[in-house]
């Protein structure tokens, strides 16, 4: 019963991690009507929420001293929740901004802990649970997308695509102080933080983690752009998201459970990025034959890699607050990357007058991670792992 409660809890906290993303792009235009956004605005709603992921993760060791496992939790849904209240009201571009570094706040919180939330609650049913976790993320993504147009439609206004997903986010607050388990996480002896700072294969894990996820915040932004910018409405542009997300869930899903038996993840990786790299070299190649074909390649290929890549950085180290610990600091710096990415992308297309430039560097980044995936040997995992447990004694920089 206590496993069946935790895999719901799973489920309802992750839903809520991704509505703040993606009910952006479907609803673009009519917010730039609305507010004059540009476009380089534009990709702050997307980039300032994944900047406040990166940046919280790093401030856990130290946050943890004043706020506990509960607290941080409840906060950082009500953060969430009260964005997307106050998204219903709004009506400037600086609020929009504003709201969406609240919600990201929110996010960065919550999604710092769930890593190790994980590896806790369900030891040696890992991969599987992340699997779950990752793809029950996806889905509220998806959702969000995909529905935000309804939404707007429905009520008359494009506020209430963004703001209606308030409804989850207090659901999660609700379901959280009445089903989580009493036993906090366990404290790391000895820690202060910044630990993960001097070792490279901690820096590694991040710059991998980050720019794999470049590719889906970068889509999330600027795919129904894409859509509308050759021919396509912006439902269309939705439905591409939530076709994206569908075979996001099914990567993130599927791949893992077909390769549980494999402790070695670089077989996974090199399958899911080889199919991410043929769909983005679809639309850079043939951008308008076939678009849901590309979509949905690169949507199984980033489901795929994003929950293996957190699975890879979980099984470097065997016990959970260690583990946990070492994705934080993984999803603090990867995610600032990440934040970047949609950034840059978007720069691309104002100088450029089209995606093909943003599509262009997302292939050569998945062409780099194929290789960096060659470092990635479990027998390999303890040597380059290696530090102290203490800060302020020698570190072995690996």
């Amino acid at each position: 019963m206590r496993a069946a409660l935790n895999l719901l809890l799973v489920i309802l906290l992750a839903l809520n991690l991704r509505p703040i993303l993606t009910s952006i792009g479907p609803l673009l235009e009519p917010m730039r009507a609305s507010t004059g956004l540009g476009y380089q605005q534009a990709a702050l709603l997307t980039a300032l929420p994944v900047l406040c992921m990166g940046l919280v993760p790093l401030l856990q060791p130290w946050l943890r001293r004043w706020v506990s496992e509960h607290g941080g939790m409840l906060g950082g849904l009500a953060a969430i929740a009260l964005a997307c209240l106050w998204r219903l009201q709004l009506d400037s571009a600086w609020a929009l901004i504003a709201s969406a570094v609240v919600a990201g706040l929110g996010v960065a919180v919550v999604q710092g802990m769930m890593p190790g939330l994980v590896n806790r609650w369900f030891p040696g049913r890992l991969a599987g649970a992340m699997g779950l976790y990752s793809a029950a993320l996806m889905s509220g993504g998806g959702l969000a997308a995909v529905l935000g147009p309804h939404i707007s439609g429905h009520f008359g206004h494009w506020q209430a695509g963004l703001g209606l997903w308030a409804i989850p986010a207090v659901l999660a607050v609700l379901a959280w102080a009445v089903l989580r388990p009493r036993q906090e996480a366990p404290k790391l002896a000895g820690a202060t933080g910044g630990h993960w700072f001097g070792t490279r294969r901690a820096w590694l894990l991040a710059l991998y983690f980050g720019l794999i996820n470049g590719g889906y915040t970068s889509m999330v932004a600027w795919l129904p752009a894409y859509h509308t910018e050759h021919g396509g409405s912006a439902q269309g542009g939705a439905d591409l998201v939530g076709l994206m997300t569908v075979f996001q869930v099914a990567g993130a899903l599927g791949l893992p459970l077909l390769l549980r038996r494999w402790a070695d993840r670089r077989p996974g990786l090199w399958l899911a990025l080889a199919i991410q790299l043929a769909g983005f070299l679809g639309l850079l190649l043939v951008p308008t034959q076939a678009s849901g074909l590309w979509v949905a390649m690169i949507g199984f290929g980033l489901g795929a890699c994003f929950s293996q890549s957190l699975t890879l950085t979980l099984e470097h180290l065997k016990t959970p607050a260690e583990a946990g610990s070492l994705a934080a600091f993984v999803q603090g710096i990867g995610f600032i990357i990440t934040g970047i990415v949609p950034y840059i992308t978007g720069w691309l297309r104002d100088v450029s007058g089209d995606f093909q430039a943003s599509w262009t560097l997302l292939t050569v980044t998945v062409l780099a991670m194929l290789l960096v995936t060659v470092c990635f040997n479990p027998r390999g995992y303890a040597a380059a792992i290696a530090r102290p447990a203490v800060m302020g004694k020698a570190a072995p920089v690996n």
